[in-house]
């Protein structure tokens, strides 16, 4: 962690959507030098003095110009910084400087990424050095795949506490969600669908759920390709996110020295037949034109009257269940997420004994970030 600090938390990209919706929280939780000390940064002073003004953030909160493609502009930010939020993406095309800069200065990292094929190459390019200097680099705090990742632990957390150990199977199952997508959401999927077609090698990390675990290859998983009839649940389908939070969970099993064995065995569905009105959130393919432009999401009103109720069922060796459920109180793509993102970057610069390198959320914070989540962020872990 960057010791000589003049702020604790830089949200970059705060003028964009979910940017924004970060500053706002850590402006309404936190004010702006009390026990949070942060600064909002972007390309445009103007811009970002109009955004601090319309989020009613206080008129004296730090404003910091950085732009994505002038390297000495990002250096200086992040040596400025404890931790480094950021929401600009797609984080393929905008984010790799960043990263290196972090991963070199000892400056923690948060985003929101959903880019396996990204974060593999981050992962092989830069973890090494982030151990070297100290930087934790957290990728995916936000809806993918914080919900799942911590899911997953706090299941086996109650698992070891009613079973005696930690379940070689679990289930994740999407009950109940109401959200919509912004114009960030659609340009990632885009520019990884490019990345792919330009480099076909990436094709291997996104299909398989050990992509984000070099050197480690677990069993055969449950593809989730189709839908079918969970003898747990009922009919399921398959869920458009298990794609990158998967590789999140197996990750996270890794990171903490295989804390649910070597041959565990993990899938997300959706509750509901195809098509039968189960939860909803928008799939990309069926809006116009891909979707709505950066900058663009759903309205306050909608934020406020989404929500999403995950369910996770652990099956012991001997057959025995644990069931467990997290629940949002917002949209799960941005109202939940910004608040995440946010209180995830608090908890870690307050963890001093977690080492530098490329982690994911739920390994590095574990049961502090659920503590942590629960108190200020809206989720709640509840075993059923």
């Amino acid at each position: 962690m960057n010791p000589n600090a003049e702020f604790d938390i830089i949200v970059y990209g705060a003028t964009g959507y979910t940017g924004r919706l970060v500053a706002e929280h850590l402006a309404q939780r936190y004010g702006v030098d009390g026990e949070v000390k942060w600064a909002m940064a972007g390309r445009s002073a103007d811009k970002l003095a109009q955004v601090r003004d319309e989020i009613a953030a206080p008129k004296d909160t730090p404003l910091v110009v950085a732009d994505a493609s002038d390297a000495a502009q990002l250096k200086a930010m992040v040596g400025r910084a404890k931790a480094i939020i950021t929401t600009v993406g797609p984080y393929q095309l905008y984010g790799s400087d960043l990263v290196a800069a972090c991963a070199a200065a000892g400056t923690d990292y948060l985003d929101l990424c959903g880019e396996p094929n990204w974060m593999r190459r981050m992962i092989d390019a830069h973890d090494a050095a982030a151990k070297a200097s100290g930087a934790r680099i957290l990728f995916s705090c936000g809806f993918d795949s914080i919900p799942f990742e911590l899911g997953v632990y706090f299941t086996q957390e109650a698992a070891k506490a009613k079973l005696g150990a930690p379940a070689p199977r679990v289930k994740c199952r999407v009950r109940g969600m109401q959200g919509g997508l912004s114009g960030g959401t659609a340009a990632s999927g885009a520019a990884t669908m490019a990345s792919i077609q330009k480099d076909p090698s990436q094709l291997a990390v996104m299909m398989s759920p050990f992509g984000l675990t070099p050197g480690f290859e677990g069993p055969a998983q449950p593809p989730g390709t189709a839908a079918g009839d969970d003898p747990d649940v009922g009919p399921v389908a398959p869920f458009m996110m298990a794609i990158i939070n998967t590789k999140n969970v197996h990750r996270s099993n890794l990171l903490m020295g295989h804390a649910y064995g070597k041959d565990f065995v993990y899938d997300e569905m959706v509750m509901g037949a195809p098509g039968a009105g189960g939860p909803g959130f928008t799939d990309l393919g069926s809006l116009p034109g891909g979707g709505p432009k950066p900058g663009e999401g759903p309205t306050k009103e909608e934020r406020e009257a989404g929500f999403y109720d995950v369910l996770f069922v652990a099956t012991g060796a001997d057959g025995r269940q644990v069931r467990a459920s997290v629940k949002g109180d917002k949209d799960p793509g941005y109202g939940s997420t910004s608040k995440m993102l946010a209180e995830t970057a608090i908890a870690l610069v307050n963890a001093s004994d977690v080492k530098g390198g490329i982690w994911t959320p739920g390994a590095a914070l574990q049961g502090r970030l659920v503590d942590r989540l629960q108190r200020h962020a809206g989720l709640t872990f509840t075993v059923e």
